[in-house]
């Protein structure tokens, strides 16, 4: 039976429910978990109540392409100490799940790297959804950040701790280019359920559409490091755009992708697949921090801006609030859509949306509270408030 203790209430803000907003309603919070979402007039009086002076209630944000936090980066240390401090940074700016993301490394890393996340799962570390290896089977011509050394095709002994590792993980996904990885792998990849993501490749939108019939559902960081759309060849955007089986990242900082091009692909992206908002955050996020390295490489930080001592764009110093604010204040789309973006587009993806990325009775009680314009008042995790993380 609940009681007084462990019940509580916040209103006063309109609450977006990861598809609907509602108006004059009221979160219930028993514990840790969300009881229900009630209009203001039906709030139990037992309950304690928070008022809060407007803006908007959004599930945690959900972020699925995380290399680093708080001043981390998983390759550098691949650990259950790093995923704490990521976990922890992220969602003290509203992302309360992510999938920490290693970038291109060695076989060795990648194996600590899943095993960290393995033992930050047992240790019941919160926000940590499982992980996301982006490389190393990419196309060297499009390596963007990753170190080309170490971008390698994939052979039977990869594939084979890929499909172990997802029968351990609740969530695996892995970025590939089709020039390192046969239509046989990703079909075996997805059949194992691993999240096939198209990324870092030089792909025509025909072999695009070859690795979605195989298994592939998903695109990397849409119109970064990967063949443009042109008139005659469509590339990896045309393919991400057109092909309903794909969804697709994008990082909405105003810096990788111009706002034309972001509206576009919002505007004509044929479903059921959607666009989401990822970070691609580096060591930075959450932190004022102005550089660090990555594979022995010096990153530096000018703004928003992250890059490679020779101005090639480095993963992104950005928080998803952010990316919200800036697909509504520069490319018009609606609040609800962008919202959607960041929490159950997301987590609908990865096949978690009854878990993270809603509203809705029973669920974790993670979520963010925004401004009327889009900046970030306060976050919730387990729905206790969470200390606010500096940027």
């Amino acid at each position: 039976m609940t009681t007084s203790s462990t019940l509580r209430a916040l209103k006063g803000a309109d609450i977006f429910d990861g598809e609907t907003m509602r108006k004059d309603a009221a979160v219930l919070i028993d514990a840790d978990k969300v009881k229900a979402i009630v209009s203001s007039a039906d709030i139990p009086a037992a309950a304690a109540v928070t008022n809060l002076d407007g803006g908007v209630i959004v599930p945690g944000y959900v972020d699925l392409q995380v290399n680093g936090g708080g001043g981390v980066m998983l390759n550098a240390a691949p650990t259950v100490k790093t995923l704490q401090t990521m976990a922890d940074a992220h969602a003290g700016i509203g992302a309360t799940t992510i999938l920490p993301t290693l970038v291109t490394d060695t076989p060795d890393i990648t194996g600590e790297a899943i095993r960290a996340v393995e033992d930050a799962l047992a240790s019941g570390i919160a926000g940590i959804g499982g992980i996301h290896l982006e490389g190393p089977h990419l196309a060297v011509s499009r390596k963007g950040a990753h170190d080309p050394d170490l971008i390698r095709p994939m052979n039977d002994r990869d594939l084979e701790m890929l499909v172990a590792a997802a029968e351990r993980l609740p969530v695996l996904k892995v970025t590939v280019a089709p020039e390192s990885v046969s239509r046989e792998q990703i079909r075996a990849l997805s059949k194992a359920g691993i999240l096939v993501s198209l990324g870092h490749t030089d792909s025509s939108y025909a072999v695009c559409q070859e690795s979605m019939e195989a298994g592939a559902r998903c695109v990397t960081h849409l119109f970064n490091a990967q063949s443009q759309l042109g008139s005659r060849e469509t590339g990896v955007v045309g393919a991400a755009v057109r092909l309903g089986g794909l969804s697709a990242g994008l990082i909405a900082d105003g810096i990788h992708v111009h706002p034309a091009a972001m509206a576009i692909a919002m505007n004509g992206k044929a479903g059921p697949g959607r666009i989401f908002l990822v970070t691609d955050a580096m060591a930075t996020a959450g932190t004022d921090l102005q550089g660090f390295t990555l594979n022995g490489r010096e990153i530096r930080r000018d703004g928003n801006r992250l890059t490679l001592a020779d101005g090639t764009l480095a993963g992104a110093h950005l928080d998803l609030t952010t990316a919200i604010r800036n697909v509504v204040r520069l490319c018009g789309t609606p609040l609800e859509t962008a919202l959607a973006m960041a929490t159950s587009i997301p987590a609908a993806l990865i096949g978690e949306d009854n878990q993270i990325g809603r509203l809705r009775p029973g669920v974790r009680a993670d979520l963010v509270h925004l401004s009327a314009d889009l900046e970030l008042l306060s976050v919730f995790r387990g729905g206790e408030a969470l200390e606010m993380a500096k940027d």
